[in-house]
Formats: C-alpha cells, structure tokens, sequence
C-alpha cells in the first residue's frame, strides 16, 4: 500500500497584526514556556504568565525548580499561548530575561493567581505559598510568531 505525503494546510491562516498578537497574548491562556538546557531536550512545561501590550512577559516559579535553573542559565526563553477551539490560534514569543526579582512581592503573587484562579479556588492556592519564596523572571520579547485561522491568508 503506497504511503500518502503529509501536506501542510496553508490555506485560511494569517499571521496576526502586531496589536493582535499583543492582545491575545494579554489574555489569560496556560502557556507552555521552554527552556534550553545544555545536555538534553529543551525542557517545555506549562506555566502561569503574565504580559501587557507592549511590556515584557512574566514568569513566576521557585527558586529549587529545574524551570529556575535553567531559566537562570539559559538567561532566555520562549512562550507558547493558544486557543484550543477553532478557528485555532496561537502566538509563540522569544526573547532574553531581562530582570530577576528572587524574592517576588505579595501583591504580584496574589495577582497572578487571581489572574488563573477565582474565588475559594484562589484563596486556597495563596495560602498554599504563603511563606515561600517564589522569583519572577521577566523577558522582553523581540520575537514572534503567530497564527489566527479565522484570516483569510
């Protein structure tokens, strides 16, 4: 039986505008950063972010996390955000960390989890942390990459 060629679909996407692209990373989406690592894959896990139209992309994790490690190595990383309902978009956003805060304080840890989580739900997460130490790494995008196939391309 002959193999059939896998075809690319091209047809019915664009690349979105540059306010687009910013809006929609804006949004509350689970990203998936990743990371690279000298021996191995890059590592690509599913995180919180958070980001406003023209500034830079934020990320919060604890200091003895392997996403800490290498993000404090790599000292760059990439976000991938999506809409899984059609049309299907994403945008994917590259750039260097820019700054490093090791000891985040309060009032932005409870905002970003308030951006992910409502209510109880909330409530329960932020006494979960309460007392750790958590960092925020920041990362100024200059590239991207993006796709909304709701465009006529």
């Amino acid at each position: 039986m002959a193999r059939r060629r896998a075809v690319p679909f091209t047809g019915g996407m664009a690349v979105m505008s540059e306010s687009k692209r910013e809006e929609f990373l804006a949004g509350v989406h689970v990203g998936v950063i990743s990371i690279a690592r000298r021996e191995g894959p890059p590592l690509a896990v599913p995180v919180w972010y958070d980001y406003e139209p023209g500034g830079e992309v934020l990320v919060q994790t604890a200091p003895e996390s392997l996403k800490f490690r290498l993000l404090d190595a790599a000292r760059e990383f990439t976000l991938v955000v999506q809409d899984e309902n059609p049309p299907y978009r994403y945008v994917s956003v590259s750039g260097p960390v820019v700054s490093v805060d090791n000891e985040t304080p309060w009032p932005e840890l409870e905002a970003l989890a308030r951006r992910y989580l409502e209510g109880e739900a909330a409530e329960d997460f932020l006494k979960s942390i309460e007392g750790e130490t958590i960092a925020t790494f920041r990362m100024r995008p200059n590239r991207w990459y993006s796709t909304d196939y709701s465009i006529s391309g």
